[in-house]
């Protein structure tokens, strides 16, 4: 017969049952057979036996001792398994398949380390708990990564313009504006931006002026909405549910202060944390300005970007567990951010620029008016019209007159105004690296100018006006692509010069330009 103490995870009988847990047991229906000694009683395994299982094949008894050797579970493990079944003591939110496989894995290293009879299993936490921990020491690490962080810096790349084109590379844009006069940023204006639905400091100030009666004789659980009452609740569980399952936990404990890294490797691979971090793995300050330097130059060197952004991201975590606040750390993130751009990883820019808005906000040095209008035209890109006003109603009259910034407002204006002609100047004639940016919706701007195009001039025009209009390098640029929008029957050569049929091609570009605007992707994540 099979017997439920002959395991130590082996799950207990319910409610209404007798046997050795001293329920009371109810009269079987059937009669009991003896079991063939003949056969050998197989181990049980870790998970729990269920009706469904099939019995093991038999082996001969000989063999028995030579395979398999038994094992005394000592009777504090019986104990610990019989509470992390206990009905009282599961937890809801956590499956119970994950429950029974962290139990596996605590007895096997326990089995595996010979520490069966060492361990203290009355105050070792059951299962369920140490996976609970877990979760919440990550919903920490997420929240500290996207809130805690007030880190301070004024970093700066050679700035140089690259004569050969347009464009800036990421290690050539520096501090070549001075930002040092440039009031922090209010972070209360922006009701509803993306950043401020992701930035959980921002969402507490709204949330404590909201929550401000309007007179003494108001009461403040009156003017408290729905959608503020989650907010408090989520802010419970961070801040309380968090501490109290951490006290508890059975991993070494945590020092109340920042982790202060002592590791040397200048290279460290990034992986996500899913446990406190351990100081031999962080590097400290030093070593991380080291770093950076390093990756500039193999930046400028290999263009690997796929190593050089986990690099970004490791000293990006580094950063964050020690709590490091001093100019490096905006530097750090500048730079990241200037890297994604010119790769078009939208994904690792919007991490990179939401964290550089909140170090702004704290005046604390660094590059504002350059990443502030990049702001300005990441909004135009993603057609996000409220966070784009709410960026425009925060600027000052002095940012106005800063030139990235008042470059990223007129291809605004030009924009709202339908003039497409002084827009593509502005293309052409961007600061910093805003035309990476512009480079992402240029294609939509220009299907709409050609659509306008080919309404007011007929029967055609010659092909180089469209390429002056549209702001492209060359003809064969700008062939190229009305060829990729399905229009290579609608240029014609007349008098040794191409021109295109502007009176056969209005109802191509304009369906074309309402699919161009019909979806914005805005996760760009590489």
């Amino acid at each position: 017969m099979f017997n439920a103490m002959a395991s130590p995870w082996a799950i207990p009988p319910p409610p209404g049952t007798q046997g050795q847990y001293g329920y009371q047991q109810s009269v079987p229906a059937y009669h009991p057979v003896q079991v063939r000694q003949t056969f050998n009683q197989q181990p049980l395994s870790y998970a729990p036996m269920t009706t469904q299982q099939a019995p093991q094949a038999p082996q001969p008894a000989a063999e028995a001792p030579s395979q398999r050797k038994k094992i005394e579970w000592p009777q504090p493990v019986r104990n610990y398994v019989q509470r992390s079944f206990d009905p009282s003591n599961l937890i809801a939110d956590i499956p119970r398949p994950e429950m029974e496989a962290r139990l596996k894995q605590t007895i096997s290293a326990a089995t595996d380390s010979n520490s069966l009879h060492t361990i203290d299993w009355d105050n070792l936490p059951l299962p369920q708990v140490m996976i609970q921990q877990e979760r919440a020491q990550n919903a920490l690490l997420w929240r500290q990564e996207s809130v805690d962080l007030h880190l301070a810096g004024s970093g700066s790349v050679n700035s140089a313009r690259d004569m050969t084109s347009r464009k800036r590379k990421s290690q050539d844009v520096g501090r070549d504006e001075d930002s040092s006069s440039t009031p922090p940023w209010r972070t209360t204006n922006n009701r509803n931006g993306f950043e401020d639905r992701v930035t959980f400091q921002a969402t507490n100030e709204r949330l404590d002026r909201r929550q401000q009666p309007s007179s003494p004789d108001d009461s403040p659980q009156r003017n408290i909405s729905k959608f503020q009452k989650n907010l408090e609740k989520r802010q419970r569980r961070f801040d309380g549910g968090y501490k109290s399952s951490y006290q508890a936990s059975a991993s070494p404990e945590p020092t109340s202060g920042p982790v202060v890294g002592t590791c040397q490797n200048l290279e460290k691979k990034y992986f996500r944390l899913t446990s406190a971090p351990i100081p031999s793995q962080v590097r400290p300050e030093p070593i991380l300005r080291q770093t950076l330097e390093l990756l500039k130059k193999k930046w400028k060197k290999e263009g690997n970007y796929s190593y050089i952004c986990d690099q970004f991201k490791s000293m990006r975590q580094d950063l964050t567990v020690q709590r490091i606040k001093n100019e490096f750390t905006v530097t750090v993130y500048e730079i990241h951010a200037r890297i994604a751009l010119e790769k078009g990883d939208l994904g690792e820019y919007n991490q990179c620029q939401t964290q550089l808005r909140a170090l702004y906000a704290q005046n604390l040095g660094g590059n504002p008016v350059e990443f502030k209008a990049y702001r300005i035209l990441y909004f135009i890109h993603t057609c996000n019209r409220t966070a784009l006003n709410d960026v425009m109603a925060d600027l000052t009259p002095a940012e106005k007159e800063e030139k990235a910034i008042k470059h990223a407002l007129d291809v605004r204006s030009s924009l709202a105004l339908g003039n497409y002609h002084r827009f593509f100047r502005l293309y052409l004639d961007t600061p910093n690296m805003g035309a990476y940016l512009m480079d992402m919706f240029i294609v939509r701007e220009r299907l709409a100018a050609l659509s306008n195009i080919c309404k007011a001039y007929k029967p055609d025009v010659k092909l180089r006006f469209i390429t002056e209009e549209l702001g492209f390098e060359s003809d064969g640029d700008a062939a190229q692509f009305i060829f990729d929008h399905n229009g290579q029957d609608l240029l014609v050569e007349q008098s040794d010069e191409l021109r295109l049929l502007t009176g056969k091609a209005g109802s191509i570009f304009d369906s074309a330009k309402k699919d161009a605007f019909s979806t914005v992707d805005i996760k760009g994540q590489i």
